[in-house]
């Protein structure tokens, strides 16, 4: 639901969007995830609904117009022949038959008669995604998924999965097959009973130990662990066409590729319904581990005709399977701050094993949560984990809440559990604060915001990093990252010479951040990644910025008084000032480049962006307007001097008519950019 003030939704998509990175990271990249799928689902389509009502909130690197993480970059970097897409998702009977009918209706729309649909209904192996590339045979490349376009490159570690054929007979001269590389139940036992005889760590799960082997370095370590490989389909190829998916796995099986033998086709979708839960039943005595099931069209012509919409094929989806739950203690709620000092609880349980991992702490979201959700030190309470993630807690368990010797509810704690200063409730906020901006938690939080890759992208530095440089080197914050040394950096636990030259590498690396980029890293409560944009582009300096009246910010689109007051007065805190004095030293850019707001071929104009255009997206639409020193507005005025219109414009260019504003369409907006005078 799309919610709160409008001065509110710049700040929240920008919320939204740092924390879909950050579980994008600790999902994709760290193996190490702390949200379950349905928190993640909800606050990607949270993201999505603000973007839908306010178009001139959309970045280009939203999560939304992405499929996932970026790739680490310890492994070479490769791009997919085609982008790998990810798949929407249903959850019951009803979402399933209402992705029928969305297809159908769209085939109508296309002037294409209704078809009796077939069916292919796949496990959803639980494990990760490969682009594996042959050329005239042979197997040339492999890749992870990454962010969808671009992955790592792991062709050392596949060469050793001994169910993928290193050579293809009777291929064309270049064939992608892509599959799913994973880790057997009972090969995980044996693998982790190895590991803990030899007194080394063991993996929380399949996913985690078939992720870690993948990304290995050195071949022979993933030589040393069972993967397997499962084929799902072919994307680019030379020539190579299939009538459908059915036909797509057989080709593979008939050249030597694993497929998946509990795959069926159906004809109907009570047929596909029927199968999602039978596998539902009995996915804890299959020999590996699955979290749904991948239902397809089979038509290939109705493949190509259904297309995608944004990151999604319309032709497939993923019936995912209901979360884990489970009944523990809650032992103890503790607080931790954030980068703006807003105090997070989370739970501290009495350890139980769910869905093959012993779990003993669990989110608890935030303090309004945990006063909804009425959890008591001393409950047994739900704990749900969707997949292979950490766990949160629902709830009290039902017989709890008729207890009467429960304890009392839990409060923020008087004083900040990490720096000890009292803590305060400002007037009309949600959540407790710690007031001190030199806490070392929120230091900690801030110094990791910095290196995010929405703000400098300071590529290795993460939580463990981050928390090594405070502990050891004396990092306070982001200043001290630039005069860090590699013989600083080797002897810290986990960075030997080639990490730490690395890690050195990408600090000096993001001095060719932008000024936009900049001033979203300092961590100004208020400013996200739009708001950094629009503040960039509007003083063109940060000399300019921190000489701006509270009045003078409030002029800057999407920035109300409130959020001018909050920004001007973090501007003129003595430790910011501080900081930016030393980034500015360090050489970071702190002045914006290209066309001020009065300059380029767009200048003082403003213009609406609605329904979807042909070969700009939105966002890159925006982000060339802006450069041309134009504005994107959300809303149609008698100020709006063009309206650019694509496919299913909806009411904003009724709106534009009635009003007599010029109405362009993507060839006029490309004239404009271009200083010409488009076509009436």
């Amino acid at each position: 639901m799309v919610g709160g003030g409008r001065e509110d939704l710049p700040a929240r998509a920008d919320e939204l969007r740092a924390l879909i990175r950050h579980h994008n990271e600790r999902y994709y990249q760290l193996d190490d995830p702390e949200i379950g799928d349905e928190e993640y689902d909800a606050l990607l389509d949270e993201l999505r609904a603000i973007e839908a009502a306010h178009p001139e909130l959309v970045t280009t690197d939203s999560p939304t117009r992405r499929v996932g993480a970026e790739p680490v970059g310890s492994l070479e970097k490769v791009r997919h022949p085609e982008p790998m897409l990810s798949l929407a998702n249903a959850r019951s009977a009803d979402e399933l038959r209402a992705w029928v009918q969305r297809m159908r209706s769209f085939l109508a729309r296309e002037g294409i008669e209704a078809p009796a649909f077939r069916y292919v209904c796949e496990p959803k192996v639980d494990g990760l995604a490969m682009s594996v590339v042959y050329r005239d045979g042979l197997l040339e490349r492999g890749a992870t998924r990454g962010n969808g376009e671009i992955g790592e490159d792991v062709t050392h570690n596949l060469r050793t999965i001994a169910s993928l054929p290193l050579r293809i007979e009777d291929a064309p001269r270049f064939v992608e097959v892509r599959g799913e590389v994973y880790l057997p139940l009972h090969d995980f036992a044996e693998l982790n009973e190895r590991r803990a005889a030899a007194g080394e760590s063991t993996f929380m799960n399949p996913r985690n130990a078939a992720a870690g082997s993948i990304r290995q370095l050195d071949p022979r370590i993933a030589a040393r662990r069972p993967l397997a490989f499962w084929a799902y389909g072919v994307g680019a190829s030379d020539g190579l066409a299939f009538p459908g998916q059915w036909e797509t796995l057989a080709w593979l099986r008939e050249r030597g590729f694993p497929v998946n033998r509990d795959i069926v086709r159906l004809d109907h979708e009570d047929e596909v319904i029927e199968r999602c839960l039978d596998w539902q039943e009995r996915r804890g005595v299959l020999e590996f581990e699955i979290d749904g099931v991948v239902v397809k069209v089979d038509d290939g012509e109705l493949q190509r005709r259904l297309g995608a919409v944004g990151r999604d094929p319309r032709w497939a989806i993923a019936w995912k399977f209901p979360p884990t739950t489970t009944v523990t203690r809650l032992l103890d709620v503790r607080w931790n701050p954030g980068k703006y000092g807003d105090l997070h609880p989370y739970a501290v349980l009495e350890p139980v094993h769910v869905g093959g991992v012993t779990v003993k702490l669990a989110t608890l979201h935030n303090e309004e949560d945990l006063a909804r959700k009425d959890l008591r030190v001393g409950d047994e309470v739900i704990v749900l984990r969707a997949g292979d993630v950490i766990p949160q807690v629902l709830s009290p368990a039902p017989h709890e809440v008729e207890r009467s010797d429960r304890s009392a509810p839990p409060e923020p704690p008087e004083r900040c559990p990490v720096c000890e200063t009292p803590t305060v409730k400002p007037p009309g906020a949600v959540f407790t604060k710690c007031p001190n901006r030199d806490c070392q938690g929120r230091r900690w939080q801030l110094l990791k915001h910095f290196a995010s890759r929405g703000a400098m992208d300071v590529d290795g530095l993460g939580e463990r990093q981050a928390s090594l440089l405070m502990e050891r080197l004396g990092v306070r914050d982001a200043g001290d990252l630039y005069s860090l040394r590699v013989e600083q950096l080797v002897d810290l636990e986990g960075l030997g010479e080639t990490s730490a030259r690395r890690l050195v590498d990408a600090i000096a690396a993001s001095r060719e951040r932008p000024f936009a980029k900049v001033l979203f890293g300092l961590g100004i409560e208020g400013v996200g990644e739009v708001t950094g944009r629009s503040l960039a582009q509007r003083f063109r300096t940060i000399d300019a910025l921190l000489a701006a009246s509270p009045e003078e910010i409030e002029q800057t689109p999407g920035i109300g008084p409130v959020v001018a007051a909050m920004i001007h007065e973090q501007l003129t805190d003595e430790r910011m000032r501080d900081l930016i004095a030393r980034l500015r030293g360090a050489g970071l850019r702190f002045e914006e480049e290209g066309p001020a707001p009065g300059d380029g071929p767009l200048a003082g104009r403003s213009l609406v962006l609605t329904g979807t255009l042909g070969d700009l997206t939105r966002e890159q639409a925006t982000e060339r307007i802006l450069a041309a020193g134009g504005r994107v507005t959300s809303s149609v005025s008698r100020r709006t001097d063009y309206v650019v219109a694509g496919d299913a414009p909806g009411s904003k260019l009724d709106k534009a008519q009635r009003l007599g504003v010029a109405v362009l369409d993507e060839a006029g907006l490309l004239a404009l950019l271009a200083g010409e005078q488009p076509e009436s």
